[in-house]
C-alpha cells in the first residue's frame, strides 16, 4: 500500500514539472513532526521574518484519519497527493526534518536546492544506512539522499557519520549548526518557565527537577516497563528536596508514569531542558540539549548489552556519553547525588558534537542555501 501511496505521490509531482520554479517559493516538508520548535519550524520563521517569501507547508500529519470529519481527512489526503505535491515541485528551496520516501521517485528541478536539516544534533545512536534495514529500505534511502543538494549537521567532527547514514559524498554536508539550538541558547526568562511550570504542577514547587527521558525499545512488553525501571518512592525518601518527572518517548504507548513521579510526555522537550537541573536517559538524543546547556546527564543503561546487541552507536558508549553509566537505582541514585563529576567528559562530548555554541545557527543555514544555485 505504501508504495502505491509513493507512486501516486510521485505521479502528480513530476506531472508539476511542466511548470516553472518559483524562485521565491520555500517549501517544508515535515515527515518527522518535530513541533513548533524542532529546525524545520525554525527556518521556517526565519524565511518569514526575512519576508518577500511563498512559504509552503507540507506535513505527513495531513494523512492521518479525524474520526470527526471523514471528508476533511479526505479533502486534506487528497490536497497532499496533488495541490501540495505541485507546489512541492515549482519550489526554489526545499527543507526536510527526515527522510520523505516518495523522493525517491521524485525529478526535482536542477534549480531546486534541498536541504536535509534532520531532527536531531550531534551523532549518537546509528541511524538511517547505518543501522540494520531492509535491502528495499536502504534501497529507496539511497535514492531519497541522492536527491539532496544539502545535509545540515552540528559538527565538522560528525560530517562523516551523517555522509555515511544518508549514502552521499562528504561534500554534500554542510557543518553549520542545527537552527533549534538557537532558542535554546537565547536569553530566555526561566524563571517564568518555572512559575508557569509549577502552576500546572504544584506538587513540584520549590523543589530541583530531574528528568528522565527514556527512549523506546522494539517492544511494547519492554516499553511498558520503563517508567517504572526507577524505584520512585526510594528515590522521593532519598532526595526530599527533588521532584522526578518523566517523560515518555512518542512510540512509547504502554507505559503508566508511577504515583509519585510527574507526567511531563505531554511538555515540550525545550521548555523541560532549560528548567530540570538534570536529565536521567539511556540511549536518547535528549543527552545533546542537556549537554549543550552543559547540564549534568546520567545514563541509566540497564539494558546495555542487549541493546547495543539490536542497535550500536558511533563511539563506545560507556566511554563516550558525557556522564556516568549506571545500571541499577543504588547506583543511580550515587550518581544524582555527585551531579558534577563528570565535568570533562560533559565538556569533551560537548566540543565534539557542536562547533558553534551560538543563536546564530538559522542565518548561517540561510546564508549558505540561498547563496547557492541562485
Amino acid at each position: 500500500m505504501k508504495k502505491l501511496f509513493y507512486s501516486l505521490y510521485a505521479l502528480f509531482f513530476n506531472i508539476s514539472r511542466i511548470f516553472p520554479v518559483k524562485k521565491n517559493r520555500v517549501t517544508f516538508v515535515a515527515p518527522h513532526n518535530g513541533g513548533d520548535n524542532d529546525s524545520l519550524s525554525v527556518m521556517r520563521r526565519y524565511f518569514e521574518s526575512k519576508g518577500g517569501y511563498d512559504i509552503v507547508s507540507i506535513s505527513t500529519q495531513d494523512l492521518k484519519l479525524d474520526s470527526s470529519s471523514i471528508i476533511k481527512s479526505c479533502l486534506k489526503a487528497a490536497g497532499f497527493f496533488t495541490f501540495k505535491a505541485h507546489l512541492l515541485a515549482t519550489s526554489k528551496y526545499v527543507f526536510l526534518n527526515d527522510n520523505f520516501m516518495p523522493m525517491a521517485a521524485l525529478k526535482f528541478s536542477k534549480k531546486a536546492v534541498v536541504t536535509q536539516l534532520w531532527h536531531a544534533e550531534g551523532a549518537f545512536k546509528k541511524f538511517g544506512l547505518s543501522a540494520p534495514v531492509t535491502d528495499d529500505v536502504r534501497k529507496r534511502e539511497k535514492k531519497c539522499s541522492g536527491k539532496l543538494t544539502y545535509i545540515v549537521c552540528s559538527s565538522e567532527r560528525i560530517a562523516p557519520f551523517y555522509a555515511e547514514a544518508f549514502g552521499v559524498d562528504i561534500s554534500k554536508l554542510l557543518p553549520l549548526g542545527s537552527a533549534r539550538i538557537d532558542s535554546l541558547l537565547a536569553e530566555t526568562d526561566v524563571f517564568s518557565l518555572r512559575r508557569e511550570f509549577d502552576k500546572a504542577h504544584p506538587e513540584c514547587e520549590g523543589k530541583e527537577l530531574v528528568l528522565y527521558a527514556p527512549t523506546f525499545r522494539d517492544s511494547a512488553e519492554k516499553d511498558s516497563a520503563l517508567a517504572s525501571k526507577i524505584d520512585v518512592d526510594a528515590f522521593n525518601r532519598e532526595f526530599p528536596d527533588k521532584r522526578l518527572l518523566v517523560k515518555l518517548h512518542p512510540q512509547i504507548h504502554s507505559a503508566t508514569v508511577p504515583d509519585g513521579a510527574t507526567n511531563v510526555t505531554a511538555c515540550d522537550i525545550d521548555m523541560l531542558t532549560l528548567i530540570c537541573e538534570s536529565v536521567i536517559t539511556d540511549y536518547s538524543s535528549v543527552c545533546m540539549d542537556f549537554a549543550l546547556l552543559s547540564k549534568p546527564c546520567i545514563f541509566y543503561a540497564f539494558d546495555l548489552d542487549e541493546y547495543e546487541h539490536e542497535r550500536s552507536f558511533y563511539f563506545d558508549y560507556e566511554s563516550g556519553v558525557p556522564g556516568p553509566v549506571v545500571k541499577d537505582c543504588k547506583s543511580l541514585f550515587e550518581a544524582i547525588k555527585n551531579p558534577r563529576n563528570n565535568e570533562e567528559k560533559l565538556r569533551q562530548f560537548r566540543e565534539f558534537h557542536f562547533d558553534y555554541i551560538d543563536c546564530n545557527n538559522a542565518e548561517r543555514i540561510y546564508n549558505s542555501v540561498t547563496s547557492s544555485n541562485s
